[in-house]
């Protein structure tokens, strides 16, 4: 299936947030109704931008994948949403000295995580917040990590706007994380 694009963006190679960035770069430049073709490798660029586009009003066409590339497609909108940023967060040192009252969610993918999350971490990438809701415990303080602070606004919005009350977004996350890790067995 061919789509009919206006603009192509080539993101291949970065990691998140560099997907999302070039993108809202590359989407100041279309008119209302044009299509960004957006070519990138991380896996998690597919959540991202999904979730990114449903935040700024624009309109996530869909994903094909071919030899190793994901190939995103976002029509632009007419009107763009202001984008905002969950309120709460703290930093990498405040995660550090929290309490057992406490529940730290790891949105980046499985794989991510895999090599190495904070212990006690529970692992929910941004992909399967939704349907993985209940899992998390509204009545604890729940503090949401991932590389850098991108994902984990995302999934803190999402989380707020379902109810919890008690909600943290961890800035910068494990892209300047020196506390203890552990790798998934």
């Amino acid at each position: 299936m061919t789509i009919q694009t206006d603009v192509q963006l080539d993101a291949k190679g970065l990691a998140c947030p560099m997907p999302i960035v070039k993108t809202k770069k590359s989407m100041k430049d279309l008119e209302p109704g044009q299509v960004l073709e957006i070519q990138a490798t991380d896996q998690g660029s597919t959540t991202d931008l999904k979730a990114w586009a449903d935040k700024s009003g624009h309109q996530y066409l869909g994903t094909n994948e071919s030899d190793g590339v994901l190939y995103h497609y976002v029509r632009k909108a007419d009107e763009e949403k202001a984008e905002t940023s969950h309120p709460n967060t703290v930093d990498n040192k405040d995660l550090e000295s929290l309490g057992d009252d406490a529940v730290v969610i790891d949105v980046r993918e499985s794989a991510e995580y895999a090599f190495g999350h904070i212990p006690g971490a529970i692992s929910v990438p941004l992909g399967e917040l939704e349907e993985r809701m209940n899992e998390i415990d509204a009545s604890k303080d729940v503090y949401v990590v991932c590389r850098t602070g991108n994902r984990s606004d995302m999934a803190a919005q999402k989380l707020a706007e379902n109810g919890y009350d008690k909600v943290y977004n961890v800035i910068p996350g494990m892209s300047e994380w020196n506390g203890d890790t552990e790798k998934a067995k």
